[in-house]
């Protein structure tokens, strides 16, 4: 009895000891990845890659780093990514020198997207080339009309394009504004692009002039109620003609946001209803601008939902992840799978995608947008001078880091500037900016806007 009792114990510590040895061989074995990519930017011990898959990351390095931003490289790590943390929690072994494969035109293949303007990629590439790094600063940057010198700060900080407000139109005739229009493309050495929110409704800029449009531009649920998804189509070909007309190649529309509370900030630039409505809208409008001369942007990504204005103060909001998918995205989905060319993206907080960050300087918000909804066309933010994130340390190059492709900002002359002090100083990779601007010069050949070589 006493030696079978001392064969139990034995046995059982034999058991212990080798679940304990095989905790700690799993332990010490870790499984090795790899993730190849370009360094954008580096801060301390901490440094910011975009991976060949588009995703950009920020991993805590060491201080044998011996690479700079620009680099391309491969990184051994232990641990698992998580697109759903701002900072990745993994080990990294060691970094390795990797070189930039490129097709026969010597295109990045990281670049290569098969996206919607990839059949202008050639030709965008062979423009980059041709380029200054102040011009492709320029290109990035969407800018607010002065109300003087714009000619003269167009010239200075090679600017892609304007934004007009109704102020600019106030009182002017049709041919003031071609006059205005063309004279700013005259002075530029790539097309501009000109753009305006005429979402109709609350927020008009061309048609709060009744020189240039008889009546203003109704909103979304007016025109529902008339006459449907009909109405708001005809209204998307009315609309773009005159911008056309007048010179306007852009319009930062249609909201797509899906807001049933008519207490919320948002609710009277929507269409009201509710998320299969909104999505049909999405598609209507998208689809019914092609061919017209004016792109359109989806707005404001992830999804505005009922929370409070967020040009004043940051908003957070708390809906589930759960939710955002299949309450807020099925309108961008829908409005992506039509040929939406931009989308622009809100300052909101989401508490259960990124609670640390806007969403327009969050990398895991521009991760989801390009990786989960394909989208490969234009991400813009919305204007970095609203107060929102008006007072946010570096908030240019936070969105340059985040994913976007171009800024909108009053203060272009102080975003011109932060990207190209950060260049100099190389705490910001030139290729990020490159990569931001071949994407923007493939949308204006897209659009019919780069003449030149164009057949």
């Amino acid at each position: 009895m006493k030696k079978t009792y001392i064969l139990a114990i034995v046995g059982v510590v034999g058991i212990i000891t080798f679940i304990l040895a095989l905790v700690v061989l799993l332990i010490n074995n870790k499984e090795i990845y790899t993730m190849s990519g370009t360094i954008m930017s580096v801060d301390g011990k901490s440094f910011t890659i975009l991976d060949d898959n588009n995703s950009i990351y920020t991993l805590n390095g060491d201080d044998d780093l011996k690479f700079m931003v620009g680099d391309k490289i491969l990184i051994e790590y232990t641990g698992l990514l998580d697109d759903a943390n701002s900072i990745q929690d993994i080990k990294v072994i060691d970094y390795k020198e990797a070189q930039e494969e490129t097709n026969s035109s010597g295109i990045p293949k990281s670049w290569l997207d098969n996206g919607i303007f990839s059949k202008y990629y050639n030709l965008a590439y062979d423009k980059l080339q041709k380029l200054s790094l102040d011009e492709k600063i320029g290109q990035v940057i969407l800018a607010r009309y002065p109300d003087s010198n714009g000619v003269e700060d167009l010239k200075k900080y090679k600017l892609g394009g304007f934004l007009f407000f109704a102020k600019d139109f106030t009182d002017k005739e049709k041919s003031e504004v071609q006059s205005m229009i063309k004279n700013l493309q005259s002075n530029s050495s790539i097309p501009l692009l000109t753009a305006v929110d005429e979402e109709g409704g609350k927020v008009v800029r061309v048609s709060s002039n009744p020189k240039l449009v008889n009546e203003k531009f109704k909103s979304p649920r007016e025109l529902y109620d008339i006459g449907g998804f009909e109405e708001i189509k005809q209204d998307t070909i009315n609309k773009s003609k005159i911008l056309k007309e007048l010179g306007l190649n852009f319009n930062l529309a249609p909201v797509v946001d899906v807001t049933t509370s008519n207490s919320a900030y948002m609710y009277s630039r929507t269409l009201g209803l509710g998320t299969r409505e909104t999505s049909t809208y999405a598609k209507t409008v998208i689809e019914s601008s092609k061919g017209t001369g004016v792109s359109y942007s989806l707005k404001h990504f992830p999804g505005y939902g009922n929370a409070e204005d967020s040009h004043d103060v940051i908003t957070k909001i708390a809906d589930s992840y759960t939710d955002i998918v299949n309450n807020f995205f099925p309108p961008f989905e829908a409005g992506i799978e039509s040929g939406a060319e931009a989308i622009l993206v809100n300052h909101n907080i989401y508490e259960n995608i990124d609670k640390d960050n806007p969403a327009s300087l969050s990398s895991i918000v521009h991760n989801v947008l390009r990786n989960d909804l394909k989208f490969t066309g234009i991400v813009i933010t919305d204007n970095l001078d609203m107060d929102a994130v008006g007072s946010i340390n570096d908030a240019t190059l936070k969105a340059v880091l985040a994913g976007n492709d171009i800024i909108i900002t009053t203060d272009y002359a102080g975003s011109f500037n932060a990207i190209k002090v950060a260049i100099d100083n190389k705490t910001l990779s030139e290729n990020t900016i490159n990569k931001m601007a071949f994407r923007v010069i493939a949308w204006k050949y897209y659009k019919g806007l780069m003449y030149e070589n164009q057949k």
